[in-house]
């Protein structure tokens, strides 16, 4: 029962880090002009890594150490 418990909190620690990595930004966003033509991207400037910090995935990794520990020591 705990395994299971283990296993459910790591995937669902998982989703929660991507869902807060994509969450409250636009992804990509339509050329303004037809100057704009020759990006090779669609996504915006100066989008950054800031998505991947710590701050904003601390729930995730508790979820996820919390799920691989139940997941090791769990009988």
């Amino acid at each position: 029962m705990l395994k299971a418990l283990g296993a459910i909190l790591l995937v669902a620690g998982v989703l929660y880090s991507a869902w807060a990595a994509l969450s409250g930004r636009r992804l990509s966003r339509a050329p303004q002009s037809p100057d704009n033509q020759s990006s090779p991207s669609l996504e915006p400037r100066g989008q950054g890594l800031k998505f991947l910090g710590l701050t904003r995935n601390i729930p995730a990794i508790v979820v996820i150490v919390v799920g691989g520990i139940l997941l090791l020591y769990a009988d």
